[in-house]
């Protein structure tokens, strides 16, 4: 059986290292690659797939390009308008979004802390995800912080269609006052992590960078003794829930998080 991930840039992608040591685990003789596939190409990749695909997770740009090509969407994709994970089965594509619930477990391995207020930064596919997540976690409060208020129309619909009704208010990611929250969740570039905004983050006890390459980036390494959640906590959540879709066994989480820590040190002596 083949699976993969899908996205461009995509040669940095973890999600191979962290399925084949699942998959060397549990003695499946599995493939999973990474395959660069641009805006617009998903449908011509996805067409072209034989009967031996079993499942493709995918990242930027393509989480939001996959909802119409999908047989089928779960409840969590349709409320994040955003397909991480897609199930090949029989015929029918399943579009999920392993992002949601991954995010949730990442937090609350870190931290059993109350959260009730959240700054997400940036306005695209995965600070949806992160925003539903943190709603889901009981957060009644969420400031989408981005450079283009516009350009967030969708995460913002997306957390306010959460069924637990949080305010969502935006304001710009440049602004000098201090970011006030309980946790402060970041989905833009390290290239975006300013000196400004980093300071301005200073007093959120939590921080959660979906970043892991590269690590740390400016707003981890200046967490120092605050809780931080790293891109590779996300990473390893949300695999694992697709690994168990993808090959209904259970994912063997310490292996892939072992797999994912020994790339990353790799990457860093490179």
């Amino acid at each position: 059986m083949r699976c993969g991930v899908l996205g461009d840039p995509v040669a940095h992608s973890l999600s191979p290292v962290l399925h084949r040591a699942a998959y060397a685990e549990l003695g499946l003789d599995w493939t999973y690659d990474a395959h660069r596939v641009p805006a617009g190409g998903l449908r011509d990749f996805v067409d072209g797939l034989g009967p031996e695909w079993r499942g493709l997770s995918l990242t930027m740009p393509l989480k939001r390009e996959a909802l119409p090509l999908v047989d089928r969407l779960t409840d969590r994709a349709r409320l994040a308008g955003a397909v991480n994970t897609l199930v090949l089965h029989e015929g029918e594509r399943v579009g999920d979004n392993t992002d949601l619930p991954g995010a949730a477990a990442a937090i609350r391995e870190r931290t059993s802390a109350p959260l009730a207020s959240a700054a997400v930064l940036g306005g695209g596919a995965t600070a949806s995800s992160a925003g539903l997540a943190l709603a889901d976690l009981g957060v009644t409060s969420i400031e989408v912080l981005v450079r283009d208020e516009s350009r967030a129309a969708e995460t913002v619909a997306a957390l306010r269609a959460h069924p637990a009704g949080v305010d969502v208010r935006t304001g710009p990611l440049d602004a000098p006052a201090p970011v006030v929250a309980d946790i402060v969740v970041s989905t833009v570039p390290a290239g975006a992590q300013t000196f400004s905004l980093v300071a301005r983050c200073a007093g959120v006890p939590v921080v959660f960078d979906v970043l892991y390459d590269p690590w740390p980036t400016p707003l981890a390494a200046a967490a120092g003794e605050r809780v931080l959640v790293g891109g590779l906590d996300l990473l390893v959540h949300q695999a694992a829930l697709q690994l168990h879709l993808f090959t209904g066994r259970p994912a063997p989480l310490e292996a892939m998080r072992s797999a994912g820590l020994r790339a990353l040190a790799s990457r860093s002596r490179a």
